[in-house]
């Protein structure tokens, strides 16, 4: 049989149950409501498949209320959410304490809030580039299936919109220094030492720093590293040749890691930056290009931050 997607199980859940969540709110309250799939799990990016059945999967939706509502209708919905059925079309919700609530009702302003430190859209610079692309692609994926109001899509609408173009450049100097430092400079000096640990996480930062730039690049959030690779090709459209020499670096033993290869991916993000006009200079080496790059910001908070800060980094 077909194995349904997630996204497609939560749809049809929705325009199953979905009505009777709301049965007898008045239309003034219904209307304030927005409904459908946002979260951490994969089918939010559309990557879910046989495996992702193990846990936190299966039928359910969200439910985000404004603060307004929330304190006299969150216990009603929870209560009216908790009362529906756990299994459909031969699916059933399995959760995990360790992963959250992942779906039901949720305060819009703390739903934002867990994922972005903020209860609103970024005022500026400063607090865009706290927001980890991470989770920028988890309030960016899945859908929203309903909300009438717009109050829930507004701010996701704001976030869809990417990073402001000096925040992408910032992060993307930063991350061309981390590439530099651990793919053009250690990594060769790791292996003449014979460390193949030390080489092998030198390898590691220069591979997510090198797909983190081309998230950049491409005005797409990279995900959790379980799917960074896979987001690569398919929603940041990396060509195949480029994807191609990402998996060579990362499929050879770490003992044989060709230096030309870190050379040629490391010459892609170059050549990109130059061409936007966005580094000077005439050195293979990225820290000089990412320093240009740095100090060519046109925004006096971002320039007066240090090089690194803005790397992606797989902390949560």
């Amino acid at each position: 049989r077909r194995v349904m997607k997630g996204m497609e199980l939560a749809s049809r859940y929705y325009g199953t149950f979905g009505p009777a969540l709301v049965s007898g709110l008045p239309y003034s309250v219904e209307s304030q409501l927005a409904f459908g799939l946002v979260g951490p799990g994969s089918e939010c990016l559309g990557f879910d498949d046989e495996l992702s059945r193990d846990h936190d999967f299966g039928p359910g939706f969200c439910v985000w209320v404004p603060r307004d509502l929330y304190a006299s209708l969150g216990d009603e919905l929870s209560r009216r959410y908790a009362s529906l059925p756990r299994e459909f079309m031969g699916e059933r919700r399995v959760d995990t304490a360790l992963a959250g609530q992942r779906v039901g009702v949720f305060e819009t302003e703390s739903f934002y809030r867990t994922f972005t430190g903020l209860e609103r859209e970024p005022q500026g610079v400063a607090e865009w580039l706290r927001i980890p692309e991470q989770l920028l692609a988890i309030v960016t994926g899945g859908e929203v299936f309903r909300d009438p109001s717009g109050r829930f899509s507004h701010i996701r609408h704001v976030y869809q919109g990417f990073y402001p173009e000096e925040v992408i450049r910032k992060k993307l100097a930063a991350n061309m220094a981390v590439m530099a430092q651990s793919g053009q400079y250690n990594l060769g000096r790791c292996l003449r030492r014979q460390d193949l640990v030390a080489a092998g996480c030198a390898r590691t930062e220069f591979l997510c720093a090198a797909m983190a730039s081309l998230h950049l690049l491409a005005r797409t959030y990279m995900p959790f590293y379980k799917w960074s690779f896979r987001s690569l090709s398919e929603r940041a459209h990396v060509g195949g040749p480029i994807c191609a020499l990402v998996r060579r670096i990362a499929s050879a033993p770490v003992a044989e890691v060709s230096q030309a290869d870190v050379e040629l991916l490391s010459g892609v993000i170059l050549r990109c930056v130059l061409a936007l006009g966005w580094a000077t200079g005439g050195s293979d080496f990225l820290l000089d290009a990412a320093t240009s790059m740095w100090q060519g910001i046109p925004n006096d908070y971002l320039r007066d931050r240090p090089l690194n800060e803005g790397a992606y980094s797989n902390g949560m």
